[in-house]
């Protein structure tokens, strides 16, 4: 076989063949071209959307749910329906104390700052947080630091910025940090300026130590929220159902009761999204190979009309000695180095799309593509597929040819 793959004549026959009818040659690879070329462009694009994703959320505790008290629905050991529900610190602390699979518990608390600086001002959100934050919910730091232990313990009057409110606040090029600005009619030091990320609960203007706040904002041992990060090999939703079981117990709620405490689980959430790219990229395989497959049969049905032109040739070789398994073995060469060729313009053609996907969608902080690529292993499978599919198509009109006598081959006009 490899003798026969490597004569000069085998290849001879092939390139004549072709050439015989360029236009149909052409047009018969076109489906098999791009078959691969929509293969490995969705692929790619599938992929850099994944990239972006997990880009977005790479310094986020997926894993986690925040919670915080609404009011009741349903009257409970001499409560009236509509109570309204406070979380305290204890309550983080029992939390974290009972319910399996915990790995952190964040309180927080939340208000609206009036910051003015020189002559500018704006109404931005507040929150009151500890260090613990930046290990669940890393904050990309431009200038400066987050949150200590010891700004925690001195309920010191520092805060950290978004960038939107260095824009907003400071002249370009000006260095934040060291400098005061008045929230709320009190003067806090800037120590740091964050990049917002799209993605992760509750967005945040500035934030200041949780002490200095609950003493600022005389809120005692009263928290807006907790963010509850699990294990990862723990399901969220049970933690999530778990918790608010317990708080129901602490605070005195109907078991039953689904309004008094609302959640927003980011552990769902990230496996719908992730859910969705799994699903795109299967369906993305399955649109491709039936592409393919249906270029392939595009190949075979011109094989089978290239065939019943040939038919006298066939016969006159048959006549002068050649075995069908010659004849078959013919046939789907040419069938395998169609699909070959095609396969291979069109693995450069996406090539050369995610390119420019990358180029135009794939650059900065907030690229919405990034890095659009597919991996050599998927390369070669789809070449694989190409030769297999190439293989089982040549043969339809390799046993067509086969099927004609000799002696009726060499009188067909």
């Amino acid at each position: 076989m490899l003798k026969f793959l490597f004569d000069r004549d085998t290849w001879q026959e092939v390139i004549d063949s072709m050439t015989k009818n360029k236009l149909r040659t052409i047009v018969t690879m076109i489906g098999v071209w791009w078959g691969i070329l929509l293969l490995i462009g969705l692929l790619g694009a599938a992929r850099g959307m994944e990239n972006s994703f997990n880009r977005s959320f790479s310094d986020f505790a997926t894993n986690s749910v925040f919670i915080w008290g609404q009011s009741t629905s349903m009257p409970f050991k001499g409560f009236q329906e509509g109570k309204r529900v406070v979380l305290k610190l204890g309550d983080a602390k029992k939390i974290e104390e009972n319910v399996e699979g915990i790995e952190f518990v964040v309180p927080r608390n939340q208000s609206q700052g009036f910051v003015v600086r020189g002559l500018l001002s704006g109404t931005y959100s507040l929150t009151g947080d500890y260090p613990l934050l930046d290990v669940v919910q890393k904050k990309k730091l431009k200038k400066g630091r987050f949150i200590n232990q010891n700004d925690i313990d001195k309920k010191r009057k520092v805060a950290v910025i978004s960038e939107d409110i260095y824009k907003q606040l400071f002249e370009k090029d000006e260095e934040p940090i060291g400098e005061l600005i008045r929230i709320n009619s009190m003067n806090f030091q800037v120590i740091g300026v964050f990049e917002v990320v799209p993605f992760g609960g509750p967005q945040t203007d500035i934030h200041i130590p949780f002490d200095t706040f609950q003493q600022v904002y005389n809120r005692g041992d009263q928290i807006g929220w907790m963010m509850i990060t699990g294990k990862s090999e723990f399901d969220i939703g049970q933690i999530e159902d778990d918790a608010k079981l317990l708080l129901k117990n602490i605070h005195r709620i109907h078991p039953q009761d689904k309004r008094a405490f609302g959640s927003f689980n980011l552990g769902e959430m990230f496996g719908q999204v992730t859910g969705f790219l799994k699903g795109m990229q299967f369906l993305t395989w399955f649109v491709g190979i039936a592409t393919l497959i249906a270029g392939v049969f595009a190949i075979g049905a011109i094989l089978l009309i290239t065939v019943k032109e040939r038919t006298k040739e066939i016969g006159v070789r048959r006549a002068l000695g050649a075995t069908p398994f010659e004849i078959k073995r013919q046939i789907v060469v040419e069938a395998v180095f169609l699909t070959l060729i095609a396969g291979i313009f069109g693995i450069i053609s996406g090539g050369w799309i995610l390119i420019a996907l990358d180029s135009a969608y794939g650059q900065g902080d907030d690229a919405q593509i990034v890095n659009a690529s597919v991996s050599i292993a998927v390369v070669f499978l789809a070449l694989l597929i190409l030769v297999v599919l190439g293989s089982l198509i040549g043969l339809i009109p390799a046993f067509k040819a086969t099927s004609v006598k000799p002696i009726d081959a060499l009188r067909d006009e």
